[in-house]
């Protein structure tokens, strides 16, 4: 029973320089419960093991130990990682990088107050929801826009809005489930509005559409795979063949892109201030996703409504945008359901300062999702040949570069493959899967996916200037 006389109290404790230091960082309260706990934990120790600690050694280890409960209980669960996947909108990696000028303008509204809803002109309250109208009217085309928190709740509102208790007709083949279970039956059940299914798996015409119709109908919906595709005896009706059967029979068309593909992030004004390198490559990427849908071309077409997501090939913050006919999105954005499903001050913060780098022709070279979409293998390789040999050059170390395939990630593009080059490391005495572990528990943390039984690094998807630092990490280990 004497053995536990070295426990010191918690008053004396308290009195150490070391604990002050750790009540003003994490509080006093959180302190005496974490040393609680400690002396606890060691009383146990010598309890069990009849141990012999000497006096400042029991100090030190209620001290070491504390410290260590509270860094772990107060650390942050979302932490800042590097990308090393070669999956450009990674969706378990928070999707889309913000630019710099996005970041930049979270941080002054966010700073301070903000007239999220306040008229300066004319010095009274004002609406959140003419936030990024103009700026996305005139990259899409469409007479009016507003922003919801996510492209889920975009289809919810627009069904609620247009269609509750009425019929909503929709092609077998597009009543997709991608990730986290979202399905588009289930969103319609919880919108209010039916489901009449028509066509079959691989082939829906719209003729299919016509023989739906009834005076139930209330909308026509086209909705993007997303994540898959259906090849081979298949065929889907033109967009403008569905609007114009929506106009005959007086029913708005709607189509969910998801995926946000402007249709303008290419043009010759970005171009202009790129490389011709650069130039080269858009014209490539450009051709990869000629066959996906751009809001631009789909505005064009004539639908009513059209929504897709900010944070996706947008490369913009979490949101669902809606564009289209100014009566349907006035409906829209007047419905109670809007109210649940805004957005706050910081979301359009960072919308807006990323459609202006659109409106601006500099997207490419600026928001990060288009840099990626538009690097050059040749301009990776350069990166992967130096990270390579300076990861070779540390001890224990083995490197190795071979070219690989990006994806463009998140439900878009599916099937595109981005060819890229892969930076192969390997270190003495751990599997490729302990690797891959050690990698993740680095602060921040790489990462890296096994390719080949090897673990590799796909430097499309790390910012330029991660690579010095990514060098430094592989140096701890």
């Amino acid at each position: 029973m004497s053995n536990f006389r070295v426990i010191p109290s918690i008053d004396e404790l308290r009195r150490r320089p070391a604990v002050r230091a750790l009540e003003a960082e994490f509080g006093a309260d959180a302190t005496v419960d974490a040393l609680r706990a400690a002396a606890s934990d060691l009383r146990a120790a010598i309890a069990g093991d009849n141990e012999q600690v000497p006096d400042e050694a029991a100090t030190a280890r209620i001290e070491s130990t504390a410290s260590a409960r509270l860094r772990s209980a107060f650390a942050s669960s979302l932490q800042s990682v590097i990308n090393a996947t070669g999956v450009i909108v990674h969706t378990n990696l928070g999707r889309a990088p913000l630019a710099a000028s996005a970041l930049d303008h979270v941080a002054r509204v966010a700073s301070g107050y903000a007239s999220l809803e306040y008229d300066l002109g004319r010095g009274t309250r004002g609406r959140r929801d003419v936030h990024a109208e103009g700026l996305l009217c005139r990259l899409t085309g469409a007479e009016a826009a507003v922003v919801v928190n996510n492209n889920a709740a975009a289809t919810m509102i627009v069904l609620a809005a247009v269609a509750a208790g009425r019929e909503v007709i929709v092609s077998r083949g597009e009543l997709v489930e991608i990730g986290g279970g979202f399905r588009i039956p289930d969103v319609m059940t919880q919108s209010g509005a039916c489901l009449r299914e028509v066509g079959t798996t691989n082939k829906t015409r719209a003729a299919d559409y016509a023989a739906a119709i009834t005076e139930r109908t209330a909308l026509i919906l086209r909705v993007h795979p997303s994540n898959f595709r259906i090849e081979g005896f298949t065929e889907r009706p033109r967009l403008t063949d569905l609007v114009a059967l929506g106009r005959k029979f007086t029913i708005p068309v709607a189509e969910d892109l998801g995926s946000g593909l402007l249709g303008s992030e290419w043009g010759q004004t970005g171009g202009r201030q790129q490389s011709d390198n650069r130039l080269t490559n858009v014209g490539q990427v450009w051709d990869l996703l000629r066959e996906e849908p751009t809001v631009r071309d789909t505005v064009a077409a004539g639908v009513d409504v059209c929504c897709f997501s900010g944070d996706k090939l947008l490369g913009g913050p979490q949101a669902g945008i809606i564009v289209g006919q100014a009566a349907l999105v006035d409906r829209i954005r007047k419905h109670p359901l809007m109210r649940a499903l805004r957005v706050d001050k910081m979301t359009y913060a960072a919308l807006e300062a990323t459609l202006i780098e659109y409106a601006a022709g500099r997207a490419s070279a600026t928001v990060p999702v288009q840099r990626m979409l538009t690097t050059t293998a040749d301009e990776i390789r350069v990166r992967a040949d130096a990270i390579a040999a300076q990861i070779g050059a540390i001890p224990g170390w083995r490197t190795g570069i071979v070219e690989g395939a990006s994806a463009v990630g998140g439900g878009s593009a599916p099937g595109i493959e981005l060819p890229t080059w892969l930076v192969v490391v390997q270190k003495d005495g751990a599997s490729p899967d302990a690797l891959e572990g050690m990698l993740r528990r680095l602060t921040p943390p790489v990462i890296a996916r096994i390719d080949g039984d090897q673990v590799v690094l796909d430097l499309r998807t790390m910012l330029p200037d991660h690579d010095a630092q990514l060098v430094r990490l592989f140096t701890r280990l």
